[in-house]
């Protein structure tokens, strides 16, 4: 059973295409609401304001590495990532009491899924990024080569290694790499949610 695109799907793609006119409609439709909230929420608009970028870079990496589907209003799904974005922050600096409620929003279960989803994916992909910084110089390059070029070939033949030696390392920097996610204390908490 597949499911449809929400008629929102339009804000997504044109973040994802990086349309100024979108993401302008986007802050003059719903940026309000979210300043409201973090204001409301030991919060002020400069932070309001880091909050909503750091969304739309969110929403912008999910669209063009996940092709992020939307099967909910824009605005729903939009102001509860801002909304958990910020009590995230407040709960990491400690102060966790929030004054202002959902504000009557009525919210399908499938914004939470898509807010979820969209955050695990997020937390998913930075886990990836720390741990791959880690990795020899030599590895890092053969990944990120292998990344771009599909063909272990001509992987072997642009890094001017053999073939068997490009198949043998890249299998062992990506243990390494599966090592280090999975040992990371950041892989269990995402793991179980």
């Amino acid at each position: 059973m597949s499911v449809e695109n929400h008629p929102d799907q339009y804000y997504i793609d044109g973040i994802n295409q990086n349309e100024s006119k979108v993401i302008r409609e986007i802050y003059d439709q719903f940026s309000e609401k979210v300043i409201h909230f973090i204001c409301k929420n030991n919060g002020n608009e400069s932070q309001a304001s880091d909050i909503i970028q750091e969304v739309l870079i969110i929403i912008f990496k999910q669209a063009k590495n996940n092709n992020l589907t939307l099967t909910c209003p824009f605005d729903a799904y939009f102001f509860l990532l801002c909304k958990r974005r910020w009590l995230n922050e407040l709960k990491k600096n400690g102060r966790t009491q929030v004054t202002s409620g959902s504000e009557n929003l009525s919210i399908v279960d499938t914004t939470f899924e898509a807010v979820e989803e969209t955050l695990l994916l997020s937390a998913k992909e930075a886990l990836f990024q720390e741990m791959f910084q880690q990795l020899s110089d030599a590895c890092q390059n053969l990944l990120k080569t292998s990344f771009k070029i599909n063909n272990m070939e001509e992987v072997a033949k642009k890094l001017d290694i053999s073939y068997a030696y490009a198949r043998k390392k890249k299998s062992l920097c990506v243990g390494k790499l599966t090592e280090l996610v999975r040992s990371s204390p950041k892989y269990n908490s995402l793991k179980n949610d």
